[in-house]
């Protein structure tokens, strides 16, 4: 059987055209497959065969503080990699209202449980992402998608980055429909003015924002 590549060159039609998936995907085995049908914005099979003895995934966040939301994506990232870096940005221009070393703290605490299943590291930057994705080592950067809005900016992030360092991917996770209208600053507004947050944080960083602000 010959199976044709398509008009660009990337065998989108090759599918269609003969009931099987294109033949770079048959040469990956069903785990590399899944994953090269995801990441970055080329879906490389060739990069994840280079990477796939170990991978090393980066989740970069503000995490102001650590949600359901962000908790939903590093459980699935988990799945992904064999070993997880978040890392916990400074961001000043966001004015965070919690410290850095608050912060680093909470996303520790409610992630320990995952030490079993796969190695996390939680670590502080204050550096481009690239530069710090080169420094933990990398293979690719995982960014959670809750709208459209997010994808463009997301975009157009991606596309810097590359132009940075095109040996690192970026792996998009949808946000669980449940936790799509999840956003710290939200968490952060409703707390402060006394609302109920459990459904949004864990107990841990309810307490926490509730102490932080005073709120009882």
């Amino acid at each position: 059987m010959t199976i044709k590549r398509g008009a660009n060159g990337t065998g989108a039609h090759d599918t269609a055209r003969t009931g099987k998936p294109p033949a770079a995907a048959l040469t990956l085995s069903p785990g590399r497959r899944k994953v090269a049908a995801i990441a970055g914005t080329h879906g490389n099979p060739e990069f994840i065969q280079r990477q796939g003895a170990h991978r090393i995934g980066l989740y970069p966040g503000t995490f102001d503080p650590i949600t359901h939301g962000h908790i939903d994506i590093i459980e699935r990232a988990a799945k992904l990699v064999d070993k997880l870096v978040i890392g916990v940005a400074v961001n000043r221009d966001k004015g965070p209202l919690f410290s850095l070393e608050e912060r680093v703290e909470m996303v520790r605490h409610e992630t320990k449980r995952y030490a079993a299943r796969v190695e996390i590291e939680v670590l502080p930057f204050d550096v481009l992402l690239m530069q710090f994705a080169e420094t933990v080592k990398a293979n690719m950067i995982v960014r959670g998608l809750r709208a459209v809005s997010d994808f463009e900016y997301e975009f157009q992030m991606v596309a810097m980055n590359q132009k940075l360092n095109e040996e690192i991917e970026t792996v998009f996770l949808m946000a669980d429909p449940t936790h799509q209208a999840i956003a710290s600053r939200l968490v952060k507004e409703i707390a402060r003015y006394g609302g109920n947050i459990t459904q949004f944080v864990p107990r841990y960083v309810q307490q926490r924002l509730h102490d932080k602000l005073g709120v009882k």
